[in-house]
């Protein structure tokens, strides 16, 4: 971007135009340090935030509602605390949430079109972010309740990838992703009901985050999709996407789901010892013919021969998932998009979610009751696997992002094969409700981000974070940046 010589602005727009090329490369501890100093205030930071948001709107269209009046004012009182002498781990900080999640005066469309009511309470996890000081700038785009590896929709168009805006930056959370990889904010917070946090994080050489179920409330909703949905960060490194995991983490009352509290933050860092990790390529049953792409295959045996320079045992061991856990996620997913849409008075969508929210509701009996019946027998069955291996590295996609037209105007079987093709690996952890975290895996020769995730079992997530941390520190990531889009 080019930038006129500040002394010839004046004094409100050369601050921001200042923090705007100073703050976009800053992740989010980064930025929340520079604010608590008093090298930025957190009006010029969330100014700043806003400007690179609105210039890149047009082409980029990584959020459904920009706060900017409201999210001034809020920096404002933010700058007014930090002179007071208040400090809170993100006082002053621009976050982006993801639009199924619910923030007081604003719709939550979730990828829906139509007329809306606005929600009168944020979401707990919004409660908790703004109880760190947090400032929402706004709320990201996804797609229609969640359903895609894409972020399109007729409400919306197309969210576009930072690295090439040829292609999508995945779904659902894919919003959150872009803006994140592209710099408008430094973190952001989405959701993953098959892999929506970890697929966009793959896309656009990202942390994303899949934590324990229950780990951030999903309140107003005791749970989400029947338990398949958790909340989680996106980032640009482990530290970043732990401490916005740590600082949303948290139960309300309400909650279905209440594991016990852990510091994640705190392993970023942590010798995790000599672990026994399992590489698994075996692509779980799908009723959809699937392969693994070849530059994906190549990007995650990387990442195992970056684990074995580190000191731990890579084994090629494919975990066998067996038909069952398909069968429980299907009425889980299908019952509850039926039951998010019948929340959603006025919502208008497309014939496929409307296909989609049918056949939710032939599966909400038996069908429901008897996959989450299930869950039980799976956790010992998939658990019995780590009685050998402490974790597992699978990827996170079977393919690069593809391009964003492909999700357009096609009907629902050939949907469904599209994205089983693209995305079959992810969905089995939110059956489990164990954690996973995307790292990224590096590029394909057209330049195109892919990612491998880490699997463990219940609450262990700081064992993932750690492992994820020493292979940030080697292979360095997070210094791969996309050309700015504003």
């Amino acid at each position: 971007m080019a930038v006129s010589d500040p002394a010839q602005l004046p004094p409100e727009t050369a601050s921001t135009r200042a923090a705007e090329s100073s703050t976009a490369d800053l992740g989010l501890a980064d930025l929340a340090a520079a604010i608590a100093r008093g090298t930025v205030g957190s009006v010029a930071a969330v100014g700043a935030a806003l400007d690179r948001i609105e210039a890149s709107q047009k082409t980029l269209n990584a959020f459904r509602i920009v706060r900017r009046e409201e999210a001034l004012a809020e920096a404002a009182e933010a700058d007014r605390r930090l002179a007071a002498g208040e400090r809170l781990p993100l006082l002053g900080v621009p976050i982006a949430v993801k639009d199924d999640t619910d923030i007081a005066g604003a719709p939550t469309a979730f990828g829906c079109g139509g007329d809306l009511a606005p929600k009168t309470e944020d979401a707990e996890s919004v409660r908790r972010l703004r109880a760190a000081g947090a400032v929402i700038v706004g709320k990201s785009n996804t797609c229609e309740l969640g359903q895609l590896p894409f972020t399109s929709g007729p409400a919306f168009g197309h969210t576009r990838n930072p690295w090439n805006r040829a292609h999508t930056p995945g779904g659902s959370s894919g919003g959150s992703a872009a803006a994140v990889a592209a710099g408008l904010v430094p973190a952001a917070l989405g959701s993953d009901g098959a892999g929506s946090v970890r697929i966009p994080a793959s896309w656009t050489n990202l942390v994303g985050i899949k934590p324990q179920r229950g780990r951030i409330s999903t309140w107003p909703e005791a749970e989400a999709f029947y338990g398949l949905t958790v909340n989680g960060p996106l980032a640009r490194t482990v530290a970043d996407a732990a401490l916005l995991l740590d600082l949303a983490a948290g139960p309300h009352s309400g909650d279905k789901h209440t594991p016990d509290p852990l510091r994640i933050s705190d392993a970023v860092g942590r010798d995790p010892g000599r672990l026994r990790i399992a590489l698994s390529l075996r692509i779980p049953f799908t009723a959809t013919r699937t392969a693994l792409h070849p530059e994906v295959e190549v990007a995650v045996r990387g990442i195992a021969t970056a684990l074995r320079g580190l000191g731990h045992s890579v084994t090629v061991a494919d975990l066998n998932y067996g038909i069952m856990i398909g069968a429980t996620f299907l009425p889980r997913s299908m019952a509850g998009i039926r039951a998010r849409h019948d929340k959603m008075p006025g919502a208008v969508v497309d014939p496929r979610t409307r296909a989609n929210v049918r056949f939710g509701q032939l599966l909400s009996g038996p069908a429901l009751f008897a996959a989450r019946q299930a869950e039980p027998l799976l956790h010992k069955r998939i658990g019995g696997f780590f009685d050998d291996f402490d974790l597992v590295l699978a990827p996170t996609t079977a393919t690069p992002p593809p391009r964003v037209e492909e999700i357009d105007d096609i009907g629902v079987n050939a949907t469904n094969n599209l994205i089983t093709a693209a995305c079959p690996y992810t969905w089995p952890w939110n059956v489990l409700g164990w954690p996973s975290v995307n790292v990224p895996a590096g590029f394909t020769d057209a330049g195109l981000p892919v990612g491998a995730q880490l699997m463990g079992t219940a609450n262990s997530e700081p064992m993932l974070v750690s492992v994820a941390a020493q292979l940030e520190s080697v292979l360095r990531w997070d210094r791969h940046r996309p050309e700015p889009w504003w």
